[in-house]
């Protein structure tokens, strides 16, 4: 037995073949699973038949007779090997009759091999060492055809993890290296390289390692793209991922961190609903959902309380469809929570509301959707980081030969959905920001009209005497341009303004009395200035820097961030002006109000 080391070598890469084997099969059901079990079957079955050949050495049995029983596992490994590939790049496939054309070779090849006696075309004269080997004429073909799939399974998954990760995912490099190996040995024998014809199945030690790293610890049979993965976990909306058969196979990080709940992949969605039903949704209800989700484009969308957290929720169900095919299905949930909480509080203080003054009312109704915003606001950033990532994987994608058109469609396709999200949360502003107006309809008036400096200055002073009044503040107007002056426009947007300034300089001397604002009215050039100046203390440099740009407030729990912010946008809207401050720590504050005399 001169091949003693060779045959425990190969009896352990055996082993370790079928254990891998026996875990893969343990797993649910998939394509990729089952070309993987094919795969390792293979080379099983080419290995052991080498076994025994070593066995058998000292027997009358020709050893060329396992190498043709092995042809069935090293004939087909490179067809299985190639369809793995295919499956792990594109997720799914669905059956073509082209992908028959694959078998024609290695079928060819194992019926020249089991009848090499009679033309010699395969091996004319066969050695258990490979140089000694003279292999026949139709070997060549048969060796050319073996690279070439190997070759092409590679590129898939090389492929896969550039289009998906932006670099080469270490699943791939795993499963490559691998691959590699095997061929590197048997490429060495085919240029007379001395080894025995056991060295390439041992060379499967290797491969059985590097593909076992794949699975358990990079998860190879999860093939889930790095850098989206990396996107939807920055998104605030959750979602799930289920296969065709309803089992969990991806989530974002947003969805762990708002349910609460430990890691569900693998797991069927309906054994979850049974143990613990964080989605508050009948199983059967589910059920008749998903099964017309499967049939279908159209999204199926409804709203839920989930009590365990106390959150409200907007459910969409889509189908996820390639090649007309059901990969499965996406469950978003869109948190509604603060919107519908704020809408409550406005309808609960509606009342209140309408007894105000038309300053306080607007102010505090307004008040009400300051974090409703929040939620799309953040929603639309995340879908602009992902279009983003997706229009430099397209830039990146120009000029490359094996980027397909199917591939610029699907990248053309994830940019639309981003796009249709991002509409579905302008047009939920909108309604948001259309319910208060509503609300407040009586209390505004948007048409644009003429008015004098006069009219304005009588408007403030009757509807701030009051609140001046019982603050003990005097409102010191002076008007240094011709009262009669005529500006047109919305005179009720600049009357709010005006008067929610003067009212944050109220609040600004925080209860001291006998103290002064004053309220200047100039001309600078060919606009009319308006002037709303406090010795309160002026503002903090760090919200000075932001007073325009976004909603801040100095008043803690009792501000809403609104009135600057808005007010300089009704500048802006109705009268193509521009809001201006100027503060000194310690002394005051000083607004400017800008108006074209010509708007």
């Amino acid at each position: 037995m001169l091949y003693i080391p060779y045959l425990y070598c190969l009896i352990f890469t055996e082993v370790l073949l079928l254990v891998l084997l026996f875990f893969i099969s343990k797993q649910k059901k998939g394509q990729i699973r089952v070309a993987f079990n094919l795969f390792i079957l293979c080379l099983a079955e080419w290995t052991f038949c080498l076994i025994l050949q070593i066995l058998m050495q000292n027997t009358s049995i020709d050893p060329f007779f396992f190498e043709k029983l092995s042809a069935f596992g090293a004939f087909f490994s490179s067809v299985s090997f190639y369809f793995l590939g295919k499956i792990f790049s594109q997720t799914k496939i669905k059956f073509k009759w082209t992908y028959v054309l694959p078998f024609i070779i290695p079928a060819c090849s194992l019926l020249l091999a089991l009848t090499n006696d009679y033309h010699h075309l395969f091996v004319e004269s066969y050695s258990i060492r490979v140089g000694e080997t003279v292999w026949g004429p139709y070997f060549t073909i048969h060796s050319v055809y073996t690279f070439i799939l190997y070759f092409i399974g590679i590129l898939y998954f090389l492929k896969y993890s550039i289009k998906n990760s932006g670099f080469f995912s270490k699943q791939s490099i795993l499963i490559i290296l691998g691959t590699i190996v095997p061929l590197v040995i048997n490429f060495l024998g085919m240029f007379g390289v001395p080894m025995p014809v056991y060295m390439q199945p041992l060379s499967f030690s290797a491969t059985v390692l590097f593909y076992s790293l794949a699975i358990f610890k990079f998860q190879f049979l999860r093939a889930t793209p790095i850098a989206l993965q990396k996107i939807v976990d920055r998104i605030s909306d959750s979602y799930i991922v289920l296969s065709d058969e309803n089992v969990i196979i991806d989530f974002n990080q947003t969805f762990l961190n708002t349910f609460h709940i430990g890691n569900l992949r693998n797991e069927n969605i309906f054994d979850i609903i049974k143990k613990d039903n964080f989605l508050n949704i009948q199983e059967d209800t589910l059920k008749e959902v998903l099964k017309k989700v499967a049939t279908t484009t159209q999204t199926f969308r409804f709203e839920k309380y989930a009590e365990k957290i106390e959150k409200y929720f907007i459910i969409e169900i889509n189908a996820i469809i390639s090649d007309k095919s059901l990969l499965g299905t996406l469950i978003l949930f869109k948190d509604t929570t603060q919107h519908i909480l704020d809408m409550k509080t406005i309808q609960n203080k509606q009342e209140m509301l309408m007894e105000k003054e038309r300053l306080a009312s607007l102010g505090q109704l307004i008040g009400g959707i300051a974090h409703n915003l929040k939620t799309p606001i953040m929603s639309i950033s995340g879908a602009a980081e992902g279009l983003h990532d997706l229009i430099l994987e397209y830039d990146s994608s120009i000029g490359d030969p094996e980027v397909t058109e199917k591939d610029h469609h699907d990248i053309a396709k994830d940019m639309s959905n981003w796009i249709e999200k991002i509409k579905e949360y302008t047009e939920y502003m909108s309604d948001v920001i259309t319910a208060v107006k509503g609300q407040a309809v009586t209390l505004s008036d948007e048409q644009s009209v003429s008015f004098t400096i006069e009219e304005l200055v009588k408007r403030v002073d009757i509807l701030m005497k009051h609140e001046l009044k019982n603050a003990l503040i005097n409102l010191k107007v002076v008007v240094q341009v011709d009262s009669a002056t005529v500006l047109k426009g919305n005179v009720n947007s600049l009357v709010q303004v005006i008067n929610n300034m003067i009212s944050n300089s109220i609040q600004a001397y925080a209860g001291q009395t006998d103290k002064d604002i004053h309220f200047i009215i100039n001309k600078e050039g060919e606009n009319i200035v308006f002037t709303i100046k406090d010795e309160a203390g002026g503002l903090p440099k760090e919200v000075e820097e932001k007073l325009f740009k976004e909603m801040i407030t100095t008043k803690g729990k009792n501000g809403t961030g609104l009135g600057l912010f808005m007010s300089y946008s009704n500048i802006r809207a109705h009268f193509n002006g521009n809001i201006t401050v100027e503060t000194t720590p310690g002394k005051g504050t000083a607004f400017h109000i800008q108006i074209p005399m010509t708007a």
